[in-house]
């Protein structure tokens, strides 16, 4: 698998429409409809859910990277060939985000870092997956915006949050109101994007920030994860028992341990996670 060296080998799920690989501490999931420019079917975000089960029970991964099939898209947006069937009004609505809504739950409390690895469209819904990562990774040809208006749909809240805590809310009106694309530069500009690199750049450097992510504490980066997420909530929502209860996991661990070992050994330290 060219993406991710070290003869890591692929799992298929969803019909083949979702991919999992590992190798190294790093995974890698691909949105694998490159025909309907990797468009999120309902199908898809069950597969999502599953391969984030399982990586979340395996201590080998430390971090995961999304990426889409292909060089033309990330993930286009939902699949609108299933709206008909599926979304055709808000009854049909309400049962899309019961039947998707699962692997959006899962996503969202995944707890190891999450890069989007985005090439070409990121649209809509697509869009929506890349902001709930904790970064974003373009290649210069990426195209991003919410067709939303073009399509008199409204964008979930808790997505618009995500837009407004990213570029704020200024950029967010413009993104939702006009319905444009905006470029790849822009994107990184207004801080919808973490960094914007050529096209042959993009994969040594998300491989090479995965590792340097899975070579770090992972107590200590999903404590990191945790803390900023609850954070970003309004303050009577956070939960700050978990956070304390985070901390004091990192400060009991064998590995905080080890890790002031390795320092004065002058070594690298050995994780275990726990």
């Amino acid at each position: 698998m060219n993406d991710m060296p070290g003869g890591a080998m692929t799992r298929d799920y969803a019909g083949g429409k979702m991919l999992a690989a590992k190798d190294d501490g790093v995974a890698l999931i691909t949105f694998n409809q490159p025909e309907k420019r990797n468009a999120m079917s309902l199908e898809m975000w069950q597969g999502l859910g599953e391969i984030l089960d399982e990586f979340a029970e395996d201590s080998s991964v430390r971090v995961v990277i999304l990426t889409g099939a292909g060089n033309k898209a990330f993930v286009s947006g939902a699949d609108i060939s299933q709206f008909e069937k599926n979304r055709a009004n808000a009854d049909a609505q309400r049962e899309y985000e019961r039947l998707s809504g699962v692997g959006r739950a899962k996503y969202a409390a995944f707890s190891k870092p999450i890069i989007a690895r985005i090439r070409g469209f990121c649209l809509g819904g697509g869009l929506a997956i890349a902001m709930q990562a904790d970064m974003r990774i373009a290649a210069a040809d990426s195209q991003f915006g919410i067709p939303a208006a073009k399509l008199s749909i409204a964008y979930a809240p808790d997505s618009v949050k995500k837009l407004i805590d990213l570029v704020g809310p200024a950029h967010a009106r413009m993104i939702l109101y006009t319905a444009r694309r905006i470029d790849a530069a822009e994107a990184e500009r207004i801080g919808l994007v973490n960094k914007m690199l050529p096209d042959e750049e993009l994969n040594e450097y998300v491989l090479d920030l995965a590792r340097t992510i899975a070579d770090n504490a992972p107590l200590s980066v999903a404590a990191s994860k945790l803390t900023i997420n609850q954070m970003l909530k309004d303050e009577s929502q956070r939960d700050m028992a978990a956070i304390t209860r985070m901390m004091q996991t990192c400060f009991d661990s064998s590995d905080y341990k080890e890790g002031r070992t390795a320092f004065m050994e002058k070594r690298a330290p050995i994780w275990q996670g726990k």
